[in-house]
């Protein structure tokens, strides 16, 4: 449970920062707005990110994994469309805060220790 607190706050400092830095990317001054988007962030990528890369392997492979990124921009835009506390603007804004989300979430993942460690 404490896991899953701790990824719904990074998830939420994430997508925070993206809208702080990439023009095109609002967020709700709300904090429920904001824990709400990230709850539903973590689902959409939790459902949707393996069918999504399944499908689009083959492009994944031709592109040397840069169709990757635009599979994220993909959720990061659906997450904008299922709720009102996010808004992009288009496609590049959607692409710039998913590869945003995806550093800053890997970075404080990485700083906080909630992967999972591998058992040898």
């Amino acid at each position: 449970m404490f896991r899953l607190i701790i990824r719904l706050l990074i998830n939420a400092a994430a997508i925070w920062v993206a809208a702080e830095l990439i023009a095109g990317v609002t967020l709700t001054d709300n904090l429920w707005g904001i824990a709400l988007v990230a709850l539903l962030f973590g689902v959409v990528n939790a459902l949707l990110r393996p069918i999504a890369n399944f499908l689009g392997f083959p492009f994944i492979i031709l592109t040397l994994g840069l169709f990757a990124l635009v599979i994220n921009a993909g959720l990061f835009a659906l997450t904008a469309w299922l709720t009102d506390a996010l808004q992009i603007a288009g496609f590049w804004p959607a692409l710039w805060g998913a590869l945003v989300v995806s550093i800053v979430s890997w970075f404080l993942s990485n700083f906080l220790g909630t992967k999972k460690k591998r058992k040898r």
